[in-house]
């Protein structure tokens, strides 16, 4: 494959140049916001009992209190901790009793505010081993750019790194961790149990398996196995059944369709396992047609 050739030679010259950070005080360069929704203000959500939503009108931001601190899943980017804190603080909880940060992957959209709400309240930050790099380098080693582009966020340091299927408790909630590779190494998925009303649902944080421009789902040469990780990431994800499930970006999830601001909070607004069946299959489609573009074009 043509492609494949310059790649690897490219990765090859250049992999040396990526520069990895040693500090939370590195030098980093912030991104220009091109997509308005980014931070664009969005009003809290209860999603279910203890799981609300407190991100951006696209940014997907997890707030999940417990009786012992609560978790944050997720930041969205750097200049977003006001607008998260002013949403955790509008449902009644105190900011400064965040213990523990996850998040679904480590791209600048999804962690950026990491580092800062890490010095702000002394979270331990928990991350999948696959993309724990990517966050201590500020997003600087990231199989997209072989050749290196300096962090584009605060470095953080991750205090555990995860494996599949490993347990994150806090207080009387227990995450379980998915490792769904493919939108990074390191992409991962949480899953719980929580009750409402006498009634048990099965919650799903999902990290969905879309396709960033310029990558080649047949082959990148920082991340070989790519196809397979996104392959077996479909099958896993085809597998779960949530009663209830949230993603990554709003609308993913189709939140601005299922919830408008005012709404009265209804435990059942967000149960849709056939939305999700549908969502899966619809990824797993343009996985395919991307893996055959690729293919025929080289």
């Amino acid at each position: 494959m043509r492609y494949k050739r310059l790649f690897l030679a490219v990765f090859a010259a250049s992999i040396a140049a990526v520069p990895l950070a040693s500090n939370a005080q590195a030098t980093f360069r912030q991104l220009p916001v091109t997509n308005a929704d980014y931070v664009k203000p969005f009003p809290p959500v209860k999603i279910l009992n203890n799981l609300y939503y407190v991100g951006t009108y696209d940014l997907a931001v997890y707030l999940i209190p417990t009786r012992e601190g609560s978790i944050l899943i997720n930041t969205g980017i750097n200049d977003s901790v006001p607008a998260i804190r002013k949403n955790i603080e509008a449902l009644g909880f105190k900011f400064s009793d965040i213990k523990l940060l996850l998040a679904t992957h480590g791209h600048w959209d999804h962690v950026a505010g990491m580092a800062e709400i890490k010095r702000i309240t002394g979270a331990s930050m928990v991350m999948h081993e696959d993309d724990a790099e990517l966050l201590e380098t500020g997003g600087g080693y990231d199989f997209r750019f072989p050749q290196g582009r300096g962090s584009i966020y605060e470095p953080v340091k991750v205090d555990r790194r995860l494996k599949d299927g490993d347990k994150v408790r806090l207080g009387e909630v227990e995450l379980t961790a998915h490792h769904h590779p493919g939108h990074t190494k390191g992409a991962t998925s949480f899953t719980y149990t929580t009750q409402e009303a006498g009634r048990s649902y099965n919650v799903l944080i999902d990290n969905m398996g879309t396709i960033n421009p310029g990558v080649y789902v047949s082959f990148m040469p920082a991340f070989a196995q790519i196809s397979q990780a996104y392959a077996t990431t479909l099958q896993k994800q085809k597998q779960m059944k949530p009663d209830v499930w949230v993603s990554s970006h709003a609308g993913h999830f189709n939140l601005h369709t299922k919830y408008k601001p005012g709404d009265a909070y209804d435990p059942n607004r967000f149960v849709d396992p056939a939305g999700y069946v549908q969502k899966i299959e619809l990824y797993e489609k343009l996985y395919r047609e991307q893996l055959d573009k690729d293919r025929k074009a080289n």
